[in-house]
């Protein structure tokens, strides 16, 4: 049996613990071992909150609320029919599990990763990530989603916006609903 679910937030602070705990509810719900659930629960909290900072320019032409203004009305929740020069005041989280891994997705409609940090996954050889320094208060998310999940890639969207996804293999607990065949 396999489990997809997708959840589309706005930029807010109060989504990120949101989808943290829909992602914790549904892993207890499936007999996922806690380690690996708080493993990924961290994770997604650490790619939510990027999304939610970085995610979209504050302009101008910005109308978190749907309510027209330069551009007229528009449905709020439509977050992928995002308007030229308009940022999305929403982002989306997208799991699934299946068999013996999960994997997790956020994407939002920002300006997305420098071009000149080049696009790679934990499994690729690579030069080791530089950490912020100790004394930073930001800049720690991405390289703690690269320690606590098994492989991750960080990439742009066409056109515009950042996806962030990564993947671990699943353990079970022995009474599991999903349990692996």
């Amino acid at each position: 049996m396999s489990i997809w679910w997708s959840l589309h937030l706005r930029r807010e602070a109060a989504s990120v613990p949101l989808a943290r705990r829909f992602l914790l509810g549904t892993m207890e719900t499936a007999g996922v071992d806690p380690d690996i659930s708080f493993d990924l629960s961290l994770a997604l909290s650490e790619a939510c909150a990027n999304a939610v900072e970085h995610g979209g320019d504050q302009g101008v032409h910005d109308d978190p609320e749907g309510r027209g203004g330069q551009f007229g009305t528009r449905d709020p929740w439509d977050v992928w029919d995002e308007l030229p020069g308009a940022a999305s005041a929403q982002y989306r989280v997208t799991a699934y599990l299946d068999g013996e891994k999960c994997r997790i997705e956020v994407a939002d409609s920002g300006p997305g990763f420098p071009a000149r940090s080049p696009l790679r996954t934990t499994a690729q050889n690579y030069e080791p990530r530089q950490y912020p320094p100790l004394g930073a208060e930001d800049g720690r998310g991405l390289c703690l989603i690269e320690q606590l999940a098994d492989h991750v890639h960080f990439g742009n969207r066409p056109g515009r916006g950042a996806v962030v996804s990564f993947d671990k293999v699943l353990k079970w607990r022995k009474d599991a609903l999903l349990m692996v065949s």
